[in-house]
C-alpha cells in the first residue's frame, strides 16, 4: 500500500497544490486519471483521499484503511464465490474513499449488484482508463496529497505567526475571529460558557446563524448541548466548536461555521485559534478582575459609609460611567447556600458569570446604573423615578431576575434578591444597602430560595429583623406564649388554631368553618388557649403581643431550619 504518511519524495509537477483535503473529485482531475468514468456512488465524490492501496488478494478487508483509494484489475475476484455487494458495503463502512477498477483482461464488466450497493452507500466506483499504469496513479495521488499537506503546514505556520502577533500586540477577540475567518472562508464566533457571543467575524451574519438549532431563542449558543471537537451539520451549515481553555479552566467556546464541508486543515486552524483566544481571554479576565475589584471596593466603601464626601463620590462615579446624582434604589442578589459542593475554580467562574449576567440585565434599561460583584453577592444601584411605587420597583427587579436566570446565563445556582427603600440622596445609600441585605436575609427565611423581597413589603418582619439579640426575641416568645412555644405536636396544633382565629379577627364561626371544627369544639379550644395565654379575646394589647410572638417564632424557626405555620 502506498501512503502519503511514509512516502519520502515525490515530484509535484503539474499537480494541484491548493491547501485543504484531497477528495475523490480532486483526484479525477489528475493527468493519469483523465478519461475516468464514475460508474456509481457519485454522491461520495467529496470523500477524502489520503492514501492509495492496490487490491491484490480477495480477502482485502483486514488491510484496507479509512480515506483510502483502492485500485484493482479485478484479478483477485476471479473464481471467487462471495457477495460483491456486501463487499462494497464493507468498504463503505470502513470509510474507503473509493474503488478504481481497470477493466479488460480479468474483469469485463462491473456486476450490477456492486453498482447498486455503491450508489446506496455513496462509495464512488471509478472505471479507470485502459492505458494507465497503477504506478502513475499512485505517484500522482500521493504527490497531490503531500503537496496539499505541505501547503497546509505553510498556512498553519503563517496563521500561527499572525495569531501570536495579535496576542503580543494587545489584540482583541474580534481580531482573532477576523483573521481566522479570512483563512477558513467561514464565520468564527467566540462565546462565553453561558453561550453569549462576545466576538464574531466572517461571511455569515450572526442573525442568520442564531436561527440554527445550536442557538436558543435568546440568541445564546447552546454550550451545554454541543459536543466539542465534532462537526455538526444543520440547515446546510457545518459547525465545529472547540474549548477555549485557560489552564484547567473552561473560558468559553470558539465555533467555526461554514456553508461547505469542513476540512481537516480548517479544524486544525480552529484549534490554533482557540489557543490564541485563550491567551486574549486570560488577559481580558485579569484586567477585568482588577477593574471589578477596584469598582466593588469603591462602591462598598460608599455603601458602608467610609466615603461620605458627595463631590468625591459623584466625580468618581461619573468617571466610571455611573450616575448617582438622582433618586436611587439598592438591590442585593446573593447566592443561596444549597450545600452543593463546588470546586474553587468553578465557583469563581460562576460568580463572574453571575455578575456579568446582572450587568447585562440591568444596564439594558439603565446604562448608568452601578452593578458590582463581590463573592456570592451582586450589588445594584439603579435610578428610580420619584413616583415609582414599591410594587413597580419590585416588578422591575423581578424582570432583571428573570433575565439573569434565563438569557443572561447567570442562574445555574439559585439566589435570593433584596430591595432597599428609595434613597433620596447619596447619604441615604448606606441605610438602603443594609435594608436590601436585610430583605435578602428575611425574604429567604420567609419564602425559601429564590425569594425576591422589598424591605417595605416585609411588614412586621421588617421590625423583628432589626432586633439583633436573638436570645431576647426567644425570651419574648417564651414569656408571651408559655407552653405553646415548645416543639410538641399538641402545642403546634393549638398554635395553628390560634393563628387562624387571629387571622379571622376572632370570628369564631368563620374559624370553625376554616378548620372544619364544630362550633362548640372550637369554643372549648379557645377556653384552653385563654387559660394558657390570658384573656386575649377581650384584651387588644395582649392579643397584639401574642400575634407578634407568633410571627417572631415563625422567623426564628426559619433561622433554625424549621418551618411552622404563621
Amino acid at each position: 500500500m502506498a501512503n502519503a504518511d511514509n512516502h519520502e519524495s515525490l515530484t509535484r509537477q503539474n499537480l494541484p497544490v491548493s491547501g485543504g483535503d484531497v477528495t475523490v473529485r480532486d483526484v479525477l482531475d489528475l493527468p493519469s486519471l483523465s478519461g475516468t468514468r464514475v460508474l456509481a456512488g457519485a454522491d461520495g465524490l467529496d470523500r477524502i483521499v489520503s492514501r492509495v492501496n492496490v487490491m491484490e488478494v480477495p480477502d482485502i478487508l483486514p488491510w484496507v484503511r479509512a480515506q483510502e483509494l483502492l485500485i484493482t484489475t479485478g484479478y483477485p475476484l476471479q473464481g471467487q464465490q462471495f457477495d460483491l455487494g456486501e463487499l462494497v458495503r464493507q468498504f463503505a463502512d470502513r470509510q474507503l474513499a473509493g474503488v478504481g477498477v481497470k477493466p479488460g483482461r480479468y474483469l469485463h464488466e462491473i456486476p450490477g449488484e456492486v453498482l447498486t450497493a455503491a450508489d446506496s452507500a455513496g462509495l464512488p466506483i471509478l472505471l479507470l482508463p485502459h492505458g494507465v499504469g497503477f504506478d502513475e496513479i499512485i505517484h500522482e495521488v500521493l504527490g497531490t496529497v503531500l503537496a496539499r499537506r505541505e501547503q497546509d503546514l505553510q498556512q498553519a505556520e503563517q496563521i500561527l505567526h499572525e495569531l501570536v502577533t495579535i496576542v503580543v500586540t494587545g489584540g482583541e477577540l474580534d481580531e482573532v475571529c477576523s483573521r481566522i475567518a479570512s483563512h477558513v472562508k467561514g464565520t468564527v464566533a467566540v462565546t462565553t460558557m453561558d453561550g453569549r457571543v462576545t466576538a464574531v467575524a466572517g461571511q455569515l451574519p450572526l442573525a442568520e446563524l442564531q436561527q440554527l438549532t445550536c442557538f436558543d431563542v435568546a440568541g445564546r449558543f447552546r454550550v451545554e448541548q454541543t459536543r466539542v471537537g465534532e462537526v455538526q451539520k444543520a440547515n446546510g451549515i457545518c459547525s465545529l466548536a472547540v474549548r477555549i481553555r485557560g489552564g484547567t479552566r473552561d473560558l468559553g467556546r470558539l465555533v467555526l461555521f461554514t456553508d461547505h464541508p469542513m476540512s481537516h486543515s480548517q479544524q486544525h486552524v480552529v484549534d490554533q485559534a482557540s489557543a490564541a483566544a485563550a491567551l486574549v481571554l486570560t488577559k481580558m479576565h485579569a484586567i477585568s478582575a482588577v477593574e471589578s475589584k477596584y469598582k466593588a471596593d469603591f462602591v462598598h466603601d460608599v455603601l458602608r459609609g467610609r466615603i461620605v464626601a458627595a463631590d468625591r463620590i459623584l466625580s468618581h462615579a461619573t468617571s466610571l460611567g455611573w450616575d448617582l446624582d438622582r433618586e436611587l434604589v439598592v438591590v442585593v442578589a446573593e447566592y443561596d447556600d444549597t450545600g452543593e459542593p463546588i470546586e474553587t475554580m468553578e465557583k469563581q467562574s460562576l460568580q463572574e458569570r453571575f455578575a456579568r449576567a446582572w450587568t447585562s440585565a440591568v444596564t439594558q434599561g439603565d446604562a448608568e446604573a452601578v452593578v458590582v460583584g463581590a463573592g456570592d453577592e451582586v450589588t445594584v444601584i439603579a435610578g428610580v423615578t420619584p413616583e415609582e411605587s414599591v410594587e413597580r420597583t419590585t416588578a422591575r427587579v423581578e424582570r432583571w431576575v428573570g433575565d439573569v436566570h434565563g438569557v443572561g446565563g447567570g442562574g445555574r445556582l439559585t439566589f435570593s434578591t433584596g430591595i432597599g427603600r428609595t434613597a433620596a440622596d447619596l447619604h441615604a445609600l448606606p441605610a438602603a444597602y443594609q435594608e436590601a441585605r436585610k430583605a435578602v436575609e428575611v425574604g429567604r427565611r420567609l419564602y425559601g430560595e429564590q425569594a425576591i423581597s422589598h424591605f417595605d413589603a416585609l411588614g412586621v418582619f421588617r421590625l423583628l429583623s432589626l432586633i439583633d439579640d436573638e436570645e431576647e426575641v426567644r425570651a419574648f416568645i417564651s414569656d408571651t406564649l408559655g407552653v405553646l412555644a415548645d416543639r410538641s405536636a399538641s402545642s403546634a396544633d393549638l398554635r395553628e388554631t390560634l393563628r387562624v382565629l387571629l387571622d379571622k379577627n376572632l370570628n369564631v364561626a368563620e374559624t370553625a368553618r376554616e378548620m372544619h371544627f364544630h362550633y362548640n369544639s372550637l369554643r372549648y379550644r379557645i377556653s384552653k388557649l385563654e387559660r394558657i395565654l390570658g384573656p386575649f379575646m377581650t384584651d387588644a394589647r395582649r392579643r397584639l403581643a401574642i400575634h407578634l410572638a407568633l410571627q417572631a417564632m415563625y422567623l426564628t424557626d426559619l433561622t433554625d431550619g424549621k418551618r411552622t405555620h404563621r
